[in-house]
């Protein structure tokens, strides 16, 4: 969420001070994030006696929305709903400190939808006709073989380390989570306690990581397991789709599959909850009680 913010400060020409602070917190909630950045951006603004001003605002924001809902990334309603929410907050507040006159937010309009639409996943014959169609790049299949049988999230498979493959007693420990920033590689733990979890594998599936890491000549323990980016994920799940002629879904809406998976297997709600590292189990209940 920080970096679609950092990029909003930009389009909105806000200083490069206020743009710095954004990227120096972290570990707070979506709220005491912004009221923080602005808070700092208040004290910078009345050392230095200027006064907020957004040349052309609503064409930006509304720019901004655009890149937003364009992104390859695939962002779902629901979050761009969330981010733009968050960038009203940052403007409401400007308008009580800073005397400012206009809101661009309102201008712009509203993006995105409160409520998610009832999930996509695939089944377990839609998921293995798919595989097939990726099949030609080990490290494709490899990718889709690990989120499909664990539930992991994206992030979390991207972060993975050959340390963390534990296949005599055949789990994978997971313990933090990757990111793209700004042409950065970013590695950070995970933002809750129950999403560093211990998620056990089949047999099959520890197989075929241990031939992986056979292959990769030289990994160090500690380096990343797979060195690719959610682009790349997202690119070869519409090649393998294509490929094959199943319908694509999220990259997200394969844990959704591994989850109904297990569910039709008679799966408990709290097992579950456990293995996709969800804080509350209700919140597993919830989204998968259809």
């Amino acid at each position: 969420m920080k970096e679609q913010l950092y990029a909003c400060c930009k389009e909105l020409r806000l200083s490069t001070t206020f743009a710095e602070n954004a990227l120096s917190l972290s570990g707070a909630t979506p709220q005491e994030y912004l009221l923080s950045v602005l808070r700092a951006e208040i004290d910078y603004r009345n050392t230095k006696r200027k006064k907020l001003h957004l040349k052309q605002a609503g064409f930006d924001v509304r720019r901004w929305q655009n890149q937003l809902m364009n992104s390859p990334k695939g962002y779902s309603k629901t979050y761009l709903k969330t981010i733009n929410n968050q960038l009203t907050c940052m403007i409401n507040y400007a308008k009580r400190f800073y005397d400012l006159n206009t809101n661009p937010c309102g201008q712009a309009g509203s993006i995105g939808q409160a409520k998610a639409e009832e999930m996509d996943y695939w089944t377990y014959d839609e998921y293995i006709a798919f595989r097939e169609g990726i099949k030609d790049k080990p490290l494709s299949y490899i990718c889709f073989q690990v989120l499909y049988w664990t539930g992991m999230r994206e992030g979390e498979l991207l972060a993975l380390t050959a340390a963390d493959i534990d296949l005599a007693a055949k789990q994978i420990d997971i313990n933090k989570t990757y990111q793209r920033l700004h042409g950065e590689d970013i590695i950070t733990t995970p933002k809750t306690k129950k999403s560093k979890r211990k998620v056990p594998i089949p047999d099959f599936l520890c197989q075929e990581l241990q031939e992986y890491i056979t292959s990769r000549y030289m990994l160090a323990p500690n380096e990343r397991l797979f060195p690719i980016t959610k682009s790349y994920l997202s690119h070869e799940m519409a090649r393998g789709c294509k490929v094959t002629g199943v319908k694509r879904i999220r990259i997200h809406d394969i844990r959704h599959s591994h989850a109904s998976l297990l569910i039709n297997q008679g799966c408990d709600a709290l097992i579950l909850a456990d293995r996709l590292g969800h804080e509350k189990v209700s919140t597993t209940l919830n989204t998968y009680s259809h």
